[in-house]
């Protein structure tokens, strides 16, 4: 550093909202060193150091940890088409509109993702590695079921749906009907790259060959799912569950998260706190407009019964005490890039407060993920991953899912958009800045 240069970036004059739950501090600042948050909390305490950095006033805006969204579908266009409108498509041309999915939703403010079915390994080495834009990612690869489960898009013509218009080349196949074939498929997964296993417990909204109250995966087989997960570094499962017989097999044999889980009872609820089991609700995907055109009329009947439900019976579960994360589905039929809007509906239908809202999009989420040692806080030592904002957010949480009021987000210390001019003159490199 030369004589009389600034060293790191303090931001301040901000309502700082650290992921960790407690109070909001008014007159925030956080305190940047490169890639990394070097402090965080009121500028009347910042350190010595403080003095040395180049400082950035934020304007009484609010500052939080970066968004975490454990549940999207990077493969699939939410409302700009269907599940199956990549069947006419090359896969390095789904690829390229993958890219611009990521990069919307990192603008938006989700700094890291999880993938729950679609993407490969190499979508995350290319983004570590700053070659793309995007958040952080997590990819369970594939999601697996039994045949005529939730993971069998056969279509009547006899062609996989999956494979033609969802998964990535080389992607392991999702259909598994003995415990064998499970084992191997996990390894398979572990093979590939996969941070999670992602399982289908029950039938689905979209699926053609089954109903969200039947029995997926049969508990043996999620048993021998969450044995191999175990002995592979304990990665965590992620069991797709609407229906109660899909939600008691998940939760029975030890998932580490229930997605939907909209058939939750008392009975499951308690199970879930005691085991420390996560619920993603993803209500977002409830909003779904049923009369929309393409949407198979099997599928309306469905979706207007189950996101009925889901929106019915998510506060039980908040109320209960069961852990809840993000997650949003987005790409199923909720476009990329709106996903912050599940914050106002952990609010509206669940009856979180909105910054138990933002806890559970930030530090709940982490966990979930596995990144909370890197990430979902403001603290020292985390990553510089943080979105700055130009409402409040605990008196408007809605305004979260307007991407008008986010003005700035950083990844990793860099900048991923900059809407307001609020970090011009600080320093910050960009985002595919390589050279910095």
């Amino acid at each position: 550093m030369r004589e009389g240069e600034k060293s790191g970036v303090l931001l301040c004059n901000a309502l700082l909202i650290d992921g960790l739950g407690g109070a909001p501090e008014p007159d925030g600042a956080v305190l940047l060193d490169g890639e990394r948050v070097a402090w965080a909390g009121s500028l009347a305490a910042a350190p010595p150091a403080a003095r040395d950095a180049r400082r950035v006033d934020l304007g009484g805006r609010t500052l939080c940890p970066g968004f975490i969204d454990a549940h999207v579908h990077f493969a699939l266009p939410g409302r700009a088409g269907t599940p199956l409108s990549g069947v006419n498509e090359l896969p390095s041309y789904r690829v390229l509109k993958v890219l611009d999915r990521l990069r919307v939703t990192l603008e938006n403010g989700v700094t890291t993702a999880r993938d729950l079915m679609g993407l490969d390994a190499g979508f995350r080495r290319a983004l570590e590695e700053r070659r793309i834009v995007g958040p952080r990612l997590r990819v369970a690869v594939s999601m697996l079921s039994q045949r005529a489960g939730h993971a069998d898009f056969t279509l009547a013509s006899g062609v996989d749906g999956y494979a033609a218009a969802v998964a990535m080349p080389l992607s392991p196949g999702g259909l598994v009907n003995t415990v064998d074939e499970v084992r191997l498929r996990v390894r398979e997964l572990v093979a590939a790259g996969a941070d999670c296993v992602k399982v289908a417990s029950s039938g689905g909204v979209t699926s053609p060959h089954d109903q969200p109250d039947w029995l997926g995966m049969r508990p043996e087989m999620l048993r021998a799912v969450r044995e191999e997960a175990d002995a592979y570094g304990g990665l965590p499962v992620a069991a797709h569950a609407i229906g109660r017989p899909g939600i008691e097999a998940a939760v029975r044999s030890g998932v580490t998260s229930v997605e939907h889980g909209y058939a939750l009872d008392d009975e499951l609820r308690a199970e879930m706190v005691d085991r420390g089991q996560f619920l993603v609700p993803t209500l977002l995907e409830t909003l779904t407009d049923v009369d929309t055109p393409g949407v198979p009329p099997a599928v309306r009947e469905k979706s207007a019964h189950w996101h009925r439900v889901a929106q019915e019976s998510v506060a039980a579960s908040a109320a209960a005490g069961v852990l809840i994360a993000m997650g949003t589905d987005s790409g199923l039929t909720a476009s990329h890039g709106g996903n912050l809007k599940e914050l106002g509906l952990l609010v509206r239908f669940a009856g979180l407060t909105p910054l138990e809202a933002i806890t559970a999009g930030t530090a709940t989420a982490a966990r979930l993920c596995g990144v909370d040692g890197v990430t979902g806080t403001l603290e020292a030592g985390k990553a510089a991953d943080l979105v700055v904002i130009g409402t409040n957010p605990l008196s408007d949480i809605d305004s979260l899912g307007d991407p008008r009021s986010i003005h700035a987000v950083l990844k990793e210390g860099r900048i991923a958009i900059d809407r307001a001019g609020v970090l011009s003159g600080s320093g910050l490199p960009g985002l595919q800045d390589l050279t910095s």
